[in-house]
């Protein structure tokens, strides 16, 4: 049990911290590409490539720190399939505690993430949303989430040895896929990445009634 209290808290930390910094690859690779003097909309593929940069390195950080935490996880359909896979062997009990653990360290990220990020780039936090009709949507989200799923294991157990090369791949692979899925509900193909902004518009929704039942 101890075991299982300890991953679910390593897990609520590590998503939390995912959270926080990946909602910021907006911001960070419009203040690099401002800061190199590229123009909005003319270098989509300085912005591209800065974008896949930062990622890279905020991958290979978080492989080392979740590496420290003992295998610790962000990404519930990660979870799920190296469980599928073989991969991994947790028990039920461990699973119960862990999703909720990273469900609410995405919260907690995004929460802090709003309340961090300078006016100048809150609209980068923009994530994913509906932008074809449900079912169109839905089948996008299947078939991406499938894809990076099979190309993150495929990296992780037949890619290559360096871990270097491996992030880069996986670096690659990702925002590719959020590319491909931008026109349909943008970069999702996380649960945590989607379940946050509708708590965040329920927790503002919260806050306006409040304010209207004292101030009315």
């Amino acid at each position: 049990m101890g075991a299982a209290v300890r991953a679910a808290a390593a897990d609520a930390v590590v998503t939390f911290l995912w959270v926080l910094c990946a909602s910021a690859l907006g911001a960070s690779t419009a203040a690099v590409t401002s800061y190199l003097g590229v123009q909005e909309g003319a270098g989509g593929h300085y912005s591209l490539l800065v974008t896949a940069s930062l990622l890279s390195v905020l991958l290979f950080t978080f492989d080392l720190l979740c590496g420290a935490l003992g295998g610790a996880s962000f990404n519930p359909t990660d979870f799920a399939a190296s469980y599928a896979a073989g991969l991994d062997s947790p028990s039920l009990f461990s699973v119960a505690l862990r999703f909720p653990a990273q469900a609410a360290g995405a919260v907690g990220g995004a929460l802090a993430i709003s309340e961090l990020m300078p006016a100048q780039y809150k609209h980068t936090l923009a994530g994913p949303s509906l932008k074809v009709d449900p079912h169109t949507g839905a089948l996008a989200e299947g078939v991406l989430t499938f894809v990076i799923t099979l190309a993150v294991l495929w990296v992780i157990v037949k890619g290559p040895r360096n871990a270097i090369l491996k992030t880069l791949l996986l670096s690659v692979s990702i925002v590719s896929l959020i590319l491909a899925g931008a026109e349909y509900t943008g970069p999702s193909m996380n649960p945590a990445n989607v379940s946050i902004l509708p708590f965040l518009s329920f927790c503002s929704l919260c806050v306006c009634l409040l304010q209207f039942n004292v101030h009315g």
